[in-house]
């Protein structure tokens, strides 16, 4: 017994694994094709198109399945036919290592900026110079105030106004 839509359908061993199989295919054909860019609307998958190249695509790709060729096969078939911007992910190799690690070079360059930030915040040499001279390090109370005396206060961003005043020379 088969049950489809709600129906409940008696159907020979034979009749339920070609249903079986053809859902297989389907299951397959979509995994692939939503893996594969649309040559003509190119943001979207072959899956999410109706262009007429997607459409011999998902037919191509079915055949394919129904061919008995694996996958990885199939894409790389499409890749030679098509290149290699027709699949969503591409492979690694020399020509695609600069997108692949620029999130990871990004992301350990404002790691390292940081740290370095922090580390300077943390290390005041004046501080350090004086708990060196006394040899105890100052309570908190004494950092505090050794700061405030020996910190230069904060540069001020010059805007565009400014350096413009000082242009003219006013």
């Amino acid at each position: 017994m088969l049950e489809f839509r709600g129906r409940k359908l008696s159907l020979g061993s034979e009749e339920v694994d070609e249903v079986k199989k053809a859902q297989i295919v389907e299951a397959r054909a979509r995994n692939i094709s939503h893996n594969v860019r649309c040559t003509e609307c190119g943001s979207q998958s072959i899956e999410d198109s109706q262009a007429d190249i997607a459409i011999l695509l998902r037919k191509l790709i079915r055949d394919e399945i129904r061919s008995g060729k694996s996958d990885k096969e199939i894409y790389e078939n499409l890749e030679d036919k098509f290149g290699e911007t027709i699949l969503y992910k591409p492979k690694f190799d020399m020509q695609t290592a600069a997108l692949w690690l620029s999130p990871f070079l990004v992301a350990g360059a404002a790691a390292g900026v940081w740290a370095y930030n922090r580390h300077r915040q943390k290390t005041n040499v004046h501080i350090m110079a004086l708990n060196l001279v006394r040899g105890v390090p100052l309570t908190p109370i004494e950092k505090e105030t050794m700061l405030d005396i020996l910190t230069p206060p904060p540069s001020q961003a010059r805007t565009s106004s400014s350096w413009l005043k000082r242009w003219r020379g006013q």
